[in-house]
């Protein structure tokens, strides 16, 4: 039997990286797979993960939807509903990053970040939420990072849009456990996608590297395996926690 199997997810910010690995991993465990991207850059990609997921046996699709704008999400959502008929597992994954020290930091930078990586997860809460009330179940997983948890010069925007994701994540686990609704926070360390790819090789890598006892930065396939692992119901007694997969940098 397969992890996911009979349930619906949905992943924001799917068309690479960490949440493209997610809905594969989630679509390889039974589960149909709604999924956002916000560009049209990523369209062509997006259609390709959505054939790809399809080929693994489940429904899935792909929407253009920006989860930083509440009413885009209300809309996804109930268009998800119409097509799967539920939600059960939902992965708020989209995120952004514009470091910048705080001396130079323009409103509109931490407004921007703050908008779409920590707006974002209320949007889409707020929406999953009311099927899965009815249904009383539901897993709702939320991207946070280490750096929410440690600080990193440069990245104040970033840190405070992540460490309001666990805050955010424990009264959502208090207000719904009576539900039988879960939710719980990933916080990834160093990932090898497109946002660290300056990283990933050279004295740059090393220096980085040297910080994390396990001595590499994960995988999009980490953060996906602890992902299904907190979708499924291995993790039925687990809700208002955070899982740091970050190599052992925080300790």
């Amino acid at each position: 039997m397969k992890l996911l199997q009979g349930k619906t997810a949905i992943v924001t910010g799917a068309a690479r990286g960490i949440g493209e690995a997610i809905a594969i991993r989630f679509a390889e465990n039974g589960a149909n797979v709604a999924f956002s991207y916000v560009s049209d850059s990523s369209a062509e990609k997006a259609a390709a993960l959505e054939a790809k997921l399809i080929s693994l046996g489940v429904k899935a699709k792909a929407y253009k939807s920006n989860a930083g704008d509440f009413a885009q999400c209300e809309a996804f959502v109930n268009d998800v509903i119409k097509e799967m008929g539920t939600v059960d597992i939902c992965v708020n994954n989209a995120g952004i990053s514009k470091d910048n020290l705080l001396l130079r930091m323009s409103p509109e930078q931490w407004n921007d970040v703050i908008q779409v990586n920590l707006n974002s997860v209320f949007n889409m809460t707020k929406q999953v939420i009311k099927v899965m009330m009815k249904a009383k179940s539901g897993s709702i997983i939320n991207m946070s990072s280490v750096i929410g948890e440690m600080g990193n010069a440069g990245q104040s925007s970033y840190a405070a849009s992540k460490a309001g994701i666990i805050g955010f994540t424990k009264s959502v686990a208090k207000e719904l456990g009576s539900r039988n609704i879960r939710c719980n926070a990933i916080a990834p360390g160093f990932v090898e996608t497109d946002m660290t790819a300056y990283l990933k090789d050279g004295e740059g890598a090393d220096k980085y590297k040297s910080g994390i006892p396990l001595g590499r930065f994960a995988s999009p396939d980490d953060i996906a395996n602890v992902s299904l692992f907190l979708a499924s119901d291995l993790s039925s007694y687990i809700t208002g926690q955070t899982i740091s997969v970050c190599g052992g940098l925080n300790i």
